[in-house]
């Protein structure tokens, strides 16, 4: 991976944590008329399709996370090349990285959404930053540790928190998927008024694919930023 020099580390950390704040920031629609609700449903719809899409990808990623997990959970080790030599970890940042946020949930077409539909798709899309870019400052924060000045590896060090914390947070986003699903979709009128276009058991699988039980990470984050 290519190194991140300082300044370029810190840069991209205020990313993370800009989309540690991230959310379904798509149009707001306070109207109840049967042509809003009938674009709410369209949109529910089309974010559920653009969930089942990647359902595979992220559960590699995620198994990926959980099996390196216990590497990070409570901080960098002494000695860091216990995760840089670790072939778990390379496999949870490859699958990380990997991950592909459906066209629909992009910042320009999420703006669009309405209803339930919005708040899915940003959620989404806060997981995948919050876990690609976490496993990739964490990684280039072991490379300052290892190999940069000592003034660098301290720094490093001192902030590698913040990317593990990444790193729960956007699994932990990635689990609150399904029970907002399923709260948009009896909202919407659930199977009544979707019909055979979103059965339940459609809905059901998804918000399973997507829920705590699946997704969180355990043990919880052991460290925090200064700590």
């Amino acid at each position: 991976m290519r190194r991140l020099t300082l300044p370029l580390l810190c840069s991209v950390a205020a990313a993370v944590l800009a989309a540690a704040v991230l959310g379904g920031c798509g149009r707001s629609s306070r109207q109840s008329t049967p042509a809003a609700l009938k674009l709410q449903r369209e949109d529910l719809l089309a974010v559920t399709r653009a969930l089942k899409s990647v359902e595979a990808p992220v559960a590699r990623e995620v198994q990926a996370t959980k099996a390196a997990w216990p590497l990070i959970a409570n901080g960098l080790p002494a000695d860091t090349t216990a995760i840089s030599g670790a072939p778990r970890a390379a496999q949870a940042a490859n699958s990380a990285a990997q991950l592909n946020v459906p066209p629909l949930f992009s910042e320009a077409q999420a703006a669009m959404l309405t209803g339930p539909a919005a708040q899915l798709a940003g959620l989404f899309r806060s997981y995948a930053l919050l876990s690609s870019r976490g496993w990739k400052l964490l990684d280039a924060t072991i490379e300052q540790v290892e190999t940069g000045s000592p003034a660098s590896a301290r720094f490093a060090r001192d902030n590698a928190a913040l990317y593990i914390e990444s790193i729960y947070d956007g699994h932990f986003t990635l689990a609150q998927i399904g029970k907002k699903l399923l709260a948009g979709y009896r909202k919407l009128g659930g199977p009544a008024d979707f019909g055979a276009t979103l059965p339940q058991a459609e809905v059901d699988a998804l918000a399973a694919a997507y829920s705590e039980a699946r997704d969180r990470l355990h043990p919880h984050v052991g460290v925090r930023l200064g700590s």
